[in-house]
Parts: structure tokens; C-alpha cells; sequence
């Protein structure tokens, strides 16, 4: 059986042998949902695994394999996409959870590895929508460890994009930078993608009828029911069209990158 990161390829006794060193667990947080005609609908869940993973290992080889990063199955379905930042959970393919339902997910997922021993944790959102929900989640299995009469837990919660520094932003961007609750579907993602999973990309399908009124110009605000025309034809907030691998490459260094030094600030520090 190959090395891995990723508990689920882990055979069990491996998974223990881990759990008994200096491990830090990796929660990826996706979602289901649409990204245009020129990308497959699990980018969030499986862009968020993967960049658990990069920095899982990238946090093995900082610490000469001293401390094991395991990065557990994502939870693959997210909080209802909003109009402001993933296009709205009223079009087809957006598959959503009732805030609840996360919360409760996160919550369960934490606390049963808390209850196999884990002590630090890196919940990894790669979903707008879902972090004050992952939040909430973390929070509750903290309380519910500490009735336990475990209180030694410790939960970092990031998303992976705030780790792209302004410089980088600058150079991706030269146009000028939108913001990531536009960057939907955009050049980041897409670039990710084709660095990750070229075979789920197809920018041949972006067709210009449908890829209009971009970057979106929404409202200051939300409004229920949602009004369809808000969003536009493509489903995207922002123009795909300059991806590149290249560009995916640069965004993978850096993000992973920063996240290793901001994890390492808060869980290694003598």
C-alpha cells in the first residue's frame, strides 16, 4: 500500500501507528455546485482535498516527517450557494445543506477524531458560504470534548484563498482584483483545476452568449426569494477566460506555502 496523507487510503493499523506520533488533522469542506459550462460541479470538495493534501505533505517534509499531516474524507456538500458569491442555490446542479445539517456534520467529524486522539486540528474551507456554519461546528465539538474531560484540543479554521498574498494577487490580476466572493468560478479556481484536474475542465465550452455581464454587478444586499436575473447566464462571477496551469501552479506554491507557516505558528512553536 502506497504512503498517503489521506486517511481514507490508510489502511487502519497505519492510520493508529500516525495517531500515536505528532499529527495534525486536515477537515476539507467543499460543496456541491455548478461552475459554469466549463467545469465540473465538485470543484470546491475536490480543489479543498487537494489542497489539504499539497500542504499536509508540503507540513511533512517543513518538519523532516516529524509531524504527520492526515487529511480526512471532505465533507463533500456545503451551505446554500448565494447569489453575492457562488451564483445562488436556485440553479441546477447547486446541491446544499440546511446550515443545521453542517454545523451538525462538522461538529460529528471533529469530535470522533478528538475521541481517537486527535489534539490539533485544521478545519480547510474551500466554500464562501460555508465558514461561519464550520465555525459553529468546531466551537460545539470543543464544548463536547471539554465534558469529556479533554481540554486540550486545539481547532485552527481557514480558507485556502486568503492565503494568496497581494503580491501574487497583483500578478495573477494585473487588470485589477475583483475579490474572492466574485472569484466564483473565475481564474482561480479554474486555474487550480486545470493544474489538479485537467480532464474536469473544458474551456471550449465557454460560450460567449452565456459568458456575459462579467465580473458580476450584483446589490450591497441578499434578497429572498432570490430574483434569477441577479445572477449571470454562466452561472460564474467572474471571467475564467485568462486561467492557465501556470497560473494554478503559482497560486498552489504560495497558498500552501503561507498556510504551512501560519499552521506551524500555531501548532509548533516551542
Amino acid at each position: 500500500m502506497k504512503p498517503s496523507v489521506y486517511m481514507e487510503e490508510m489502511d487502519a493499523f497505519t492510520y493508529r501507528d500516525k495517531l500515536e506520533g505528532d499529527s495534525i488533522f486536515f477537515i476539507p469542506v467543499g460543496a456541491l455546485e455548478q461552475h459554469g459550462s466549463h467545469m465540473a460541479m465538485c470543484v470546491d470538495a475536490a480543489l479543498t482535498k487537494t489542497m489539504a493534501g499539497e500542504t499536509a505533505k508540503a507540513l511533512e517534509e517543513a518538519t523532516n516527517s516529524k509531524v504527520h499531516g492526515i487529511v480526512t474524507a471532505p465533507i463533500n456538500y456545503g451551505f446554500r450557494s448565494q447569489q453575492r458569491s457562488g451564483g445562488g442555490f436556485h440553479l441546477t446542479g447547486t446541491t446544499s445543506l440546511r446550515g443545521t445539517t453542517l454545523i451538525s456534520l462538522a461538529r460529528d467529524i471533529a469530535y470522533s477524531l478528538i475521541r481517537q486522539g486527535a489534539r490539533k486540528i485544521v478545519l480547510m474551507n474551500g466554500h464562501y458560504e460555508n465558514y461561519q456554519f464550520a465555525f459553529e461546528g468546531m466551537q460545539l465539538a470543543i464544548e463536547d470534548a471539554r465534558r469529556e474531560g479533554i481540554d486540550d484540543v486545539k481547532i485552527q479554521l481557514l480558507s485556502y484563498w486568503d492565503f494568496v498574498d497581494d503580491a501574487t494577487i497583483e500578478r495573477l490580476y494585473p487588470d485589477g482584483f475583483t475579490g474572492w466572493d466574485l472569484e466564483h468560478a473565475g481564474v482561480m479556481e479554474t486555474s487550480l483545476m486545470l493544474l489538479f484536474f485537467p480532464e474536469l475542465v473544458d474551456m471550449s465550452r465557454m460560450d460567449e452568449k452565456l459568458y456575459t455581464g462579467l465580473p458580476a454587478t450584483l446589490p450591497n444586499y441578499d434578497i429572498l426569494p432570490i430574483v434569477p436575473s441577479y445572477t449571470p447566464p454562466s452561472g460564474c462571477l467572474s471571467h475564467p477566460g485568462e486561467s492557465s496551469k501556470e497560473k494554478g501552479i503559482i497560486l498552489r506554491d504560495v497558498a500552501v506555502a503561507n498556510m504551512v507557516e501560519a499552521i506551524k505558528l500555531e501548532y509548533l512553536q516551542d
